[in-house]
């Protein structure tokens, strides 16, 4: 009987040519500048994470916000990594990034404005202020202006249900948000951006 062998963990990142042909067309080994094969040094920290866990699947979301953390968010080749160093489906850990607030596919803006949409919120207004808020920043709920300076983010719910209509605002709660008061911090960062800019 014939037993295939485990296939390796591969790197989906940018594949980096160990070798480059010289001008005399020998092949010559090139200096290696990182000891990760993929080039980048963030994933040593990332590999780091991943062992002090012993790779084990149930430790998914500490290593996807350690990854966050490393590279500022998570996009699919990162997703892949970390679904093939745990031996998890894609489908899983897919799943888990998007279904936690916390975790972005995209990069962030320097401020984030993360809107509450469940039910609690949805009723006492959410709508009206994502309605606001997208025209003050003239985007839509789930992208950063163009500027980079606001993200923004809605979520399923964010714990708060008491103080409804809820945001998360740079990590802060705000509660009983209005219009007028969601747009009062938009136009804050729109200001200390012109500011800074100038």
């Amino acid at each position: 009987m014939l037993v295939a062998a485990p296939l390796p963990v591969l790197t989906p990142v940018l594949h980096r040519h160990l070798y480059d042909r010289s001008p005399d067309e020998h092949m010559t080994p090139t200096t290696a500048k990182s000891s990760h094969p993929s080039g980048d040094n963030r994933f040593k920290l990332l590999d780091r994470v991943i062992t002090k866990h012993h790779a084990q699947g149930d430790a998914l979301i500490e290593v996807l916000h350690a990854a966050q953390g490393i590279f500022g968010f998570l996009e699919n080749d990162l997703l892949i990594y970390v679904a093939r160093a745990l031996k998890l489906p894609l489908s899983r850990v897919y799943g888990v990034a998007t279904f936690y607030h916390f975790f972005t596919l995209k990069p962030k803006g320097k401020h984030t404005f993360v809107l509450c949409t469940g039910t609690a919120c949805y009723v006492k207004g959410a709508s009206g202020i994502q309605k606001a808020v997208e025209h003050q920043c003239k985007t839509t709920f789930g992208e950063t202006t163009p500027d980079k300076n606001i993200s923004l983010i809605s979520a399923r719910c964010v714990g708060s249900c008491g103080l409804a209509p809820v945001a998360v605002l740079d990590d802060a709660v705000a509660g009983k948000l209005t219009a007028e008061s969601a747009l009062h911090h938009i136009r804050d960062w729109q200001e200390h951006q012109e500011e800074a800019t100038v």
